[in-house]
């Protein structure tokens, strides 16, 4: 029989608090086996928010002492679902979303800085963990055991190839006067030429760009492309040095896919960076389009996004713009009422800075790198790529009560911000008491830890505020903050990834034609000219689908190259190294796992991603009393609160 949703809500609301369970057993039509008991009504309410509208399945039902199956009376409508439970003590998560940052470029020599005199020394704890970094590597194909014969900062491979020419460098210490720094290449083809077929040494030659203008240091190597080797230690990155002290650190984390910040913001949310569904590709009056290097054709008659490119019809876009199709987080959250918000800064729209910019040319200087950026990316900001999510005129929300909710204070209305905010709403909400159950944080571009127009320093300053304001609230106590990292920059990178995901786009197969326009797509290069399909393999490919989940398509390869990832909460592992095998989309498998039954994206990376969950102790003795770390935002050294 088939029963619809309001019909079985009408019954299901009719059970008792009781014993009672229910058995699912999968259709076509809703291809999950669920267990449940009658009291658990949340849990139920939110896996069901992701059925179709109609059930078609076998059932075998007992309700306390009353009926075998479900009414086939006219329901009533359902009022607005129960918002879902989190399944672990953790009720919070708050994620840091920064920039442009590989591993060892932060963490090349940790635990041991360099400390000289007039900067922030650290000096590790006891007994501190080995690290997968240029001073200790290790092997991840054989249980992280020392790389036999290995000395990656005096006789790097980098150093022995030739076709780097007069950049053919070892790695080396950039000072803390040497926050400001050019930008690197960090292209979805470039990084993947860098890895030269798993060598991992020619990052000088496809990824390096040099220093070009003061404050930038303008004396080889920081002003060649030799630049890309430099790394800095716990004397400049000293905060987060001392949260991976304190809390846990995992080493063997990697961008979803090869590739800049766009595509890394999207994964963070849906691991799916297929299903382009509209653009604003128009020809170029001297050749080209205004998309070129974006896009790629997925080889199954769609289109990926392989390349930065802003949101379609954002108030604040420009140039080649998109939209996708398919589903985030955001909408599975919202499927089962559980509040959750994105801040980015510079997101309101109606606020003047101090130096008189206002709306979308909000700006500030950098003290740092004298380089004044925009506050707002839009490429940045990944919901505003789905239609679902959007908030394209950054309208308001209609009170601070309201941050983090889809409807107003009626529960009926549609609130007009759309889960959408700027960084000083989330100060706002969870300072009034309003702390949504997932955040997303992205700070003002000049704090992002984007190399060229913001640094470490300023990066520290963001990241130190906002966890410090977190550990003096009363929801410290349930909260989990995750500090991640859209890309590499193309800064350079000891460990090769795995390939979980392969590509084999050529130089033609992956160009397109959008309208009438032709758009020159974005090839694969890691092993060879057109294929991206083998890396330093700790797990087994899994072609993933694209966003309509049918077929495996091109342009998504990855794994991409290694970025920092710290879990800081009370229930953190203290001064662990966690080397499970995670990437961006682990992040949303958490949400998953914990709010969502879970539920999975179609063809997302989260099918395949690693847990978070080991650098968690959730139930074990001592679980949730990791000690709260303030830090200095100037040093990045501790401070009493």
């Amino acid at each position: 029989m088939i029963y619809t949703l309001e019909q079985y809500f009408a019954w299901f609301r009719s059970c008792p608090n009781d014993r009672s369970w229910i058995v699912f057993r999968s259709s076509e039509a809703f291809p999950i086996n669920l267990r449940f008991s009658c009291g658990k009504r949340r849990s139920l309410s939110s896996a069901l928010a992701i059925g179709s509208c109609s059930i078609a399945a076998t059932f075998l039902v007992a309700c306390g002492g009353g009926s075998s199956e479900p009414t086939t009376s006219t329901p009533s409508t359902p009022s607005k679902p129960v918002a879902g439970q989190a399944a672990t003590p953790i009720q919070h998560v708050v994620v840091i979303f920064q920039e442009n940052v590989s591993f060892d470029h932060y963490f090349a020599t940790y635990p041991v800085a360099s400390n000289p005199a007039g900067e922030p020394a650290f000096t590790a704890a006891a007994g501190t963990p080995a690290v997968n970094n240029l001073s200790t590597p290790l092997n991840v194909q054989s249980n992280f055991v020392p790389l036999a014969g290995a000395n990656l900062l005096t006789s790097n491979p980098t150093a022995a190839n030739a076709i780097n020419g007069s950049d053919a460098i070892n790695p080396f210490r950039l000072d803390r006067t040497q926050a400001a720094t050019a930008d690197e290449d960090h292209a979805y083809a470039a990084e993947q030429e860098a890895f030269d077929n798993n060598a991992m040494d020619l990052f000088p030659k496809h990824t390096g760009a040099g220093d070009k203008a003061a404050p930038q240091a303008l004396t080889p190597p920081l002003n060649t492309p030799g630049l890309v080797m430099g790394y800095y230690d716990g004397n400049t990155v000293t905060a987060m040095w001392n949260y991976a002290q304190h809390f846990a650190m995992n080493d063997n984390s990697y961008g979803a896919t090869f590739g800049p910040s766009a595509l890394g913001a999207i994964n963070l949310i849906s691991g799916q960076t297929n299903g382009v569904i509209a653009t604003n590709a128009a020809a170029k009056s001297g050749g080209g389009s205004n998309i070129d290097g974006a896009l790629s054709n997925d080889g199954q008659g769609g289109i990926t996004l392989s390349g930065n490119a802003d949101p379609l019809g954002d108030a604040c876009s420009g140039g080649g713009t998109v939209t996708l199709g398919g589903k985030n987080i955001g909408d599975l959250l919202n499927a089962a009422n559980v509040s959750w918000g994105a801040f980015f800064g510079g997101f309101d729209l109606t606020i003047t800075n101090t130096n008189g910019t206002t709306g979308c040319s909000r700006s500030t200087t950098s003290t740092v790198t004298d380089v004044t950026s925009r506050d707002y990316i839009p490429l940045c900001e990944p919901f505003q790529f789905y239609q679902s999510t959007q908030n394209l005129t950054h309208a308001r929300p209609s009170s601070v009560s309201a941050i983090g909710n889809t409807y107003e204070a009626d529960g009926k209305t549609p609130d007009p911000a759309n889960h959408q905010y700027d960084i000083h709403d989330f100060y706002d909400a969870v300072s009034a008491g309003n702390f949504p159950a997932v955040s997303f944080l992205k700070a003002p571009s000049y704090q992002m830890g984007h190399a060229g127009f913001s640094d470490p320093l300023d990066e520290q300053a963001f990241v130190t505020q906002v966890i410090n304001f977190l550990e003096q609230q009363p929801g410290w106590a349930s909260t989990a903050v995750i500090i991640a990292y859209d890309d590499s920059d193309g800064w350079y990178d000891h460990q090769a990834s795995t390939i979980v995901n392969p590509s084999t786009n050529t130089e033609t197969s992956a160009n397109l034609s959008i309208n009438g326009v032709a758009v020159a797509g974005v090839p694969d290069w890691l092993n060879s000219p057109g294929s991206c399909t083998t890396g330093v393999q700790q797990v087994t490919a899994t072609p993933l689908a694209g966003y309509s989940g049918t077929a495996h398509v091109n342009g998504r390869c990855g794994h991409g190259p290694r970025l920092p990832f710290i879990v800081i909460s009370p229930y953190a592992k203290a001064n662990y190294v966690d080397h499970t095998m995670i990437d961006q989309t682990s992040i949303i498998r958490f949400i998953e796992d914990n709010w969502l039954a879970s539920q999975r994206i179609s063809g997302s990376y989260d099918a395949v991603a690693g847990t978070i969950g080991n650098m968690l102790n959730i139930s074990g003795s001592g679980a949730g009393t990791t000690p709260a770390l303030f830090l200095d935002s100037d040093s990045g050294q501790p401070e009493s609160p």
